[in-house]
């Protein structure tokens, strides 16, 4: 690699270092996730202030030393700045890009998750569709992307789909984390913690795994679907991510108004 490179990407987090610098971790679209230094962030006139600060997307030139990077300089092409003059829309900022950081490697291609999460980011800005699904949306797709979605085009016991189809069938469906996905009818008696859920909720899951990212935030549900695509997505995570995210608790403590 040369001594400076230039890439496209966000800043996740940024942690102050010495007295001037920052420590900031960058997804990038072309060697994934990478810890950088901007030396001397933290100076009121120093140029690389604004560039320093999460939810700033754009080209970073980069020192690539023996160990680590440095940033050299950036052009910001969006700063999500309004993110910042809305607390509850801030959190979720938070907890995705934490989220994001999470799941993510250096010298990994994350330009799908880059391009999730700067969509995502823009869903949360214009405000067109309520924050629970957004997160409901992006927990989903970026799980799918990473390749631990559960199975929701057939049933995960017989792998039959004729428990999954008809009329009939309908709010019959049953969701099992522990399972990886939905069980048809005569299966879901087999596991008597699989969760029932609508046929609306079925094709919401559906669609967020199957649609492409720039078309993921272009619907709404019932508040029925909405309740039920969270439980399930919560419970999935549950099994298959041990993690717990600092910024998710404080969304739930702003959720439960203590502060």
């Amino acid at each position: 690699m040369p001594a400076s490179t230039t890439v496209m990407g966000m800043v996740l987090s940024a942690m102050p270092v010495g007295d001037y610098d920052k420590r900031l971790v960058i997804l990038t679209r072309e060697i994934g996730k990478i810890s950088a230094f901007a030396k001397g962030a933290r100076r009121p006139n120093s140029a690389l202030l604004a560039c320093s600060e999460p939810f700033s997307f754009g080209e970073f030139t980069l020192y690539v030393g023996r160990n680590s990077y440095s940033v050299q300089s950036a052009q910001i092409s969006n700063y999500f700045s309004e993110l910042r003059a809305d607390f509850e829309g801030l959190l979720y900022g938070m907890y995705f890009c934490e989220f994001a950081e999470y799941i993510t490697k250096e010298n990994n291609d994350e330009r799908e998750i880059l391009k999730l999460l700067y969509q995502t980011l823009r869903a949360l800005v214009k405000k067109t569709i309520e924050l629970p699904l957004v997160r409901a949306i992006y927990e989903l797709k970026l799980i799918a992307i990473n390749g631990e979605a559960p199975q929701v085009f057939h049933c995960v016991k017989c792998e039959g789909r004729s428990g999954l189809q008809g009329h009939e069938a309908a709010n019959h469906y049953h969701f099992s984390p522990e399972s990886g996905g939905i069980l048809c009818i005569s299966c879901k008696n087999n596991d008597p913690n699989a969760i029932p859920i609508d046929t609306s909720t079925l094709y919401a899951m559906q669609y967020i795994i199957a649609t492409e990212i720039e078309k993921l935030y272009t619907f709404k549900v019932s508040s029925k679907v909405l309740r039920e695509l969270t439980r399930c997505i919560k419970n999935h995570l549950q099994c298959y991510v041990n993690y717990e995210f600092k910024s998710l608790q404080m969304l739930q403590l702003y959720h439960r108004g203590i502060f």
